[in-house]
């Protein structure tokens, strides 16, 4: 093999570590549901539709020496699964705050089959959870990833090791940003709980013979259902700006 070729190759790998470990922790194609033949070919295909656009940034700085590949191998899969990770735990976030809905208004029960995670998930989680998904590739929330991909060879590039302080800052600022932004969504079932449950509480202490939780928690979880009804539509809107603003920020 020509010293050429073998260059092109380490270039493809390079670029296919960084892309394929984002992808490997994105939100929807990371999902159990998906074979992983199908998220492999989609690393590769997505691979060779930008190694053309990064082929500066990249091929300079491949080197088959090992002591100069290893480092930078390792170095790609960590700049990628960040990406990758900081868009999941914005998902996560909302899906902590779609457990807690659910709950918080008594219809949280047993779980059930999720969507896109293999773990038992509340009904109402799952479909808000699933939903904010299905709309973030409406809106084009691919897009957005591939862009920071990208961009991230500008402002991490090849031939600079990952920087594990500067990685920490920014988790940190993504998850306070979400859990923020999720913790504004929910405020409406979180007043409507402790309002709720507040009056129930003085009822029962009025009337301390009649089982009120249990006469209460069919109107409770109507109640719930009402707020949620009008309120999921704002919910998703919401999430889904939010969710173009951090990643404009980050």
């Amino acid at each position: 093999m020509s010293v050429l070729s073998q260059a092109v190759l380490i270039a493809a790998f390079l670029a296919f570590c960084r892309i394929g470990a984002c992808f490997m922790l994105m939100p929807g194609l990371s999902s159990a549901r998906v074979p992983v033949q199908v998220r492999l070919f989609v690393a590769v295909a997505a691979t060779g539709g930008l190694l053309a656009f990064l082929w500066d940034k990249i091929f300079p700085f491949a080197d088959p020496r090992p002591q100069v590949l290893v480092p930078m191998i390792i170095s790609e899969l960590l700049v990628g699964g960040l990406i990758g990770a900081m868009t999941r735990l914005y998902m996560e976030a909302l899906r902590f705050m779609g457990s807690a809905i659910a709950m918080l208004i008594g219809y949280g029960g047993s779980g059930g089959p999720a969507i896109e995670e293999p773990e038992p998930q509340a009904a109402l989680a799952a479909i808000i959870s699933f939903s904010a998904l299905l709309m973030l590739f409406v809106f084009d929330f691919d897009h957005e990833i591939v862009r920071a991909l990208v961009t991230s060879y500008t402002v991490a590039p090849v031939n600079v090791f990952f920087n594990p302080q500067a990685a920490l800052v920014d988790i940190t600022d993504t998850v306070s940003d979400t859990f923020f932004l999720v913790i504004r969504l929910g405020s409406p079932f979180v007043a409507y709980a402790i309002l709720v449950n507040l009056t129930i509480g003085f009822v029962n202490k009025l009337t301390p013979q009649i089982p009120i939780y249990f006469i209460s928690q069919p109107f409770v979880i109507a109640g719930g259902m009402l707020i949620f009804y009008f309120a999921i539509g704002t919910m998703l809107s919401l999430f889904v700006d939010g969710f173009v603003d951090l990643t404009l920020a980050r």
